[in-house]
């Protein structure tokens, strides 16, 4: 993956184009604020994207249980009908 260097503005004027030809080029922008990087935009894969949502709904299947908000196996069996 390479590496490009944008600065705010250009982004902002440009975003459409920038992030089109980014995905396209498969490559990672650095964004400048007076020529300091300040953050980094990269194109996502069809894998990246799973693993982020699988993340997070394992962070919100923790935290339900945390709250105790969980099912006993017969409460389970019930509710599929088994």
């Amino acid at each position: 993956m390479t590496t490009r260097f944008v600065g705010v503005k250009e982004l902002r004027q440009n975003m459409a184009k920038i992030t089109k030809e980014a995905e396209e080029k498969k490559q990672r922008l650095i964004v400048l604020r007076k020529n300091k990087p300040i953050f980094e935009l990269r194109p996502l894969s069809g894998k990246s994207i799973y693993k982020e949502s699988f993340i997070k709904d394992m962070g919100e299947a923790q935290e339900q249980v945390r709250r105790g908000e969980v099912y006993d196996f017969d409460e389970v069996c019930k509710e599929l009908g088994l």
